[in-house]
């Protein structure tokens, strides 16, 4: 009796592994990325990839050499508090030209303000005390530029000019975040040699002049934050 029931219970035992077995074979482990029937979920990294290298010091030369080639355009629109500001360009200052450009089209500019104005000297732009403009600069990356001052431009009334970096700079490179429009008349020629010249206003000095003529702290910065809408491409 004690053989049957052992011969039995053996027999259960047998019958339920051969079920287990024959379910577990019957799904098949499946390669999620080449399955058709399961939804493959969107490659996130590849759709943040950076359509432009993180400039550095290192690597801003060879990419505005590139971006210059391809990307010609000259004319500018400054939208301000008080009015617009149109700005031509000059190609002989190809990497200077080509930079503007470039942040023009990342939209760097817009919102941010000009906050240093010397009434009959100059209006400087293109920083703002939001940390926005500096998580821009983080993301387009750090770096300098070198000045291109022997292609015969001078510091006029009404050019476009690039200062230094505030750091020690001996080599007076070129911040490339910033620029400033001399609205002195008879032009601040004691700056030529130091910072390049790379475009000039060509319709908007009435603009410029009233932007000189807000009244400002010790430290030059306005009273009345003096904002850039945007900056636009006009040709």
């Amino acid at each position: 009796m004690r053989i049957l029931m052992f011969i039995g219970v053996l027999f259960i035992l047998v019958n339920c592994e051969d079920k287990q077995s024959r379910q577990k074979n019957s799904h098949p482990i499946v390669d999620s990325m080449s399955s058709k029937d399961i939804p493959v979920k969107k490659n996130t990294t590849a759709e943040k990839q950076r359509k432009f290298p993180k400039l550095t010091d290192k690597n801003a030369m060879e990419f505005f050499l590139e971006y210059e080639k391809e990307n010609k355009e000259n004319k500018v629109r400054i939208t301000t508090d008080f009015g617009t500001i149109d700005i031509l360009l000059f190609n002989e200052t190809k990497f200077h030209r080509a930079n503007f450009i470039f942040l023009t089209k990342q939209k760097y500019f817009d919102n941010t303000q000009f906050y240093r104005v010397v009434k009959n000297f100059v209006i400087q732009a293109g920083n703002s005390d939001d940390i926005a403009i500096a998580e821009k600069r983080r993301k387009i990356g750090q770096y300098l530029l070198p000045p291109d001052t022997n292609r015969g431009y001078v510091h006029d009334r009404g050019v476009i000019s690039m200062p230094s970096s505030e750091i020690e700079n001996a080599y007076k490179m070129a911040s490339p975040y910033q620029f400033f429009i001399v609205q002195q008349q008879g032009g601040a020629h004691h700056l030529d040699g130091d910072y390049t010249v790379f475009g000039r206003v060509i319709d908007g000095m009435d603009v410029v002049d009233t932007i000189a003529a807000q009244e400002t702290d010790d430290s030059e910065w306005p009273l009345r934050n003096i904002w850039i809408q945007k900056v636009e491409i006009i040709n």
